[in-house]
């Protein structure tokens, strides 16, 4: 029995576009290894050379946290800035957030 086609291979040739050289199907088990350069480039401009940091709270702190973006007409993303210079100010640090 021999090899079946990818499911890429397949959809390419129904859709009739070109087929392009694929790089090799990863052994059984192991996951493809992203390049640096294929991870720095999907990543848009703002967030290059940034550092996602995260934890997991309960549901409402989300929610409150969205409303209070609301109200005030900003975004979580400015309001978490705001509250980790506020931090590092109390533990004497500098605000480079």
């Amino acid at each position: 029995m021999g090899k079946r086609p990818s499911l890429t291979s397949a959809l390419q040739k129904a859709s009739g576009k070109p087929q392009y050289e694929s790089q090799p199907e990863p052994v059984s088990g192991q996951l493809p290894v992203a390049t640096e350069a294929a991870t720095a480039s999907s990543a848009p401009p703002s967030r290059q050379g940034k550092k996602a940091i995260a934890g997991h709270f309960d549901p409402a702190v989300s929610k409150q946290l969205k409303q209070i973006a609301l109200d005030h007409g900003t975004t979580v993303q400015a309001l978490l800035t705001e509250a980790m210079n506020d931090l590092f100010i109390k533990y004497k640090r500098n605000q480079i957030a």
